[in-house]
């Protein structure tokens, strides 16, 4: 595993995440109360024994830069880190990146002095746990130039994946960008590998990539594209060893507000189908010096509660509740993901705020909140109702916004006393 090196693409403008994404990059937002995206990929690697890995950063960076060198720290003789590589003008290009392959490929003077005999390119917003060790031992017994760890899917899902059909060894032999669903027979996989019934499902590429070092090197010499997925890959199944490797556990792409809030409050019940409880294989991330969370005369249901936390008399039911997090007596909170806040505020400046009228940081007294992502920092006066009232699905109003009929309140936004959204 040390002759691995991972590179964790930092991702695009996250345009679908907006406006979670107005002033972090997607593997930058906040998930699980206490966790930010970056956590999943960088906490696998480092449970399978990958500890050199590169972090390809370009839109909103500061947050995740923040967070990488505040977390990931080694000693000085472990040889391991976590750099940061961001888009940077150089003799050859004075571009952003174009694309995932394109990202890759303007590194590849850091991969080289790495000196990797294997290169694992992952991405940086997803919800998953792999053993990155069994994708290595399945890459050197089916002596493979490329693998990619492949997720069944059903038809309903199929459209919107990058589709693959292997052979009985598991060998890629065609690849799909986002079928048609008249496009899918002929697709379905056959292989036990996946299961009693596999006919019925679809090989969907998880936008994982496992690559011998010197064919990564020729591939992107040899085709100038810009996308592993719908350029690179097409391509190198005409000329290199390019197979499947099987994965059937959770895996989300986190790419739009829906899938976000799901995979968030799906945390919070009994049986979750993601566990950050896992002690085999731990998600990290920073440390926090923070106080015990403390709820005085609460009722809480399927409710994940960070630490730091201040709850008075309040209702709480199938909610993420992040770090800091305020709520005032009497509020009623339901199927809702608060992420809490970056600081506490001192006595002086919620006197400050009182002078102003101005809520303090959290939640106030009386609210009923239900169906919303809280971003951090968020301001909430008493007696303010938040529920999506007239059902709509998209709207923007003042610091709100709906998307999905899930409404966000963004990152510092102020709702006034008495306001109904």
């Amino acid at each position: 595993m040390h002759n691995i090196l991972a590179m964790i693409l930092g991702g695009g403008k996250g345009t679908r995440l907006y406006p979670l994404t107005k002033d972090r990059s997607k593997p930058a937002v906040p998930i699980g109360g206490k966790y930010r995206l970056i956590d999943i990929p960088i906490s696998n690697c480092l449970n399978s024994d990958i500890n050199r890995i590169f972090v390809l950063t370009q839109f909103n960076t500061a947050s995740l830069h923040r967070h990488i060198n505040q977390t990931y720290k080694f000693d000085h003789f472990s040889g391991g880190f976590v750099e940061i590589l961001a888009a940077e003008q150089t003799p050859e290009s004075t571009d952003w990146y174009k694309g995932t392959a394109d990202a890759v490929r303007r590194n590849l003077r850091h991969i080289t002095s790495a000196r990797p005999e294997y290169v694992l390119i992952l991405g940086g917003d997803q919800l998953y746990r792999m053993d990155f060790e069994e994708l290595g031992k399945f890459h050197k017994e089916k002596q493979a130039d490329i693998t990619i760890p492949v997720l069944p899917v059903d038809a309903g899902r199929a459209s919107s994946f990058g589709i693959l059909k292997t052979d009985d060894n598991l060998r890629l032999t065609e690849f799909h960008e986002k079928p048609k669903p008249e496009q899918l027979p002929g697709l379905e996989a056959h292989h036990p590998a996946f299961g009693e019934g596999s006919g019925n499902t679809y090989l969907a590429s998880m936008g994982i990539y496992f690559f011998n070092h010197d064919v990564l090197n020729d591939i992107l010499a040899d085709c100038p594209e810009h996308d592993f997925g719908g350029d690179i890959i097409p391509a190198a199944l005409k000329k290199y060893r390019v197979f499947g490797f099987p994965f059937n556990d959770y895996w989300e792409d986190i790419g739009t507000i829906q899938s976000f809030y799901k995979a968030n409050l799906d945390l919070a019940i009994s049986d979750p189908p993601f566990s950050f409880y896992r002690v085999t294989a731990p998600i990290y991330s920073r440390p926090r010096f923070l106080p015990c969370s403390k709820f005085l005369e609460c009722h809480l249901k399927e409710t994940l509660l960070a630490e730091g936390c201040l709850i008075r008399k309040s209702t709480i039911r199938h909610s993420v509740i992040g770090l800091r997090s305020i709520i005032g007596e009497g509020s009623v909170i339901e199927e809702t993901l608060m992420m809490g806040a970056d600081y506490y505020e001192s006595a002086q400046d919620r006197n400050i705020n009182r002078g102003r009228e101005t809520p303090d940081v959290g939640i106030g007294k009386n609210c009923r909140i239900r169906g919303a992502i809280i971003d951090k920092n968020a301001r909430i006066g008493d007696n303010v109702e938040i529920s999506n009232v007239d059902k709509l699905r998209e709207s923007d109003g003042q610091n709100y916004c709906i998307r999905e009929s899930i409404v966000i309140i963004p990152k510092n936004a102020v709702i006034p006393t008495r306001t109904k959204i």
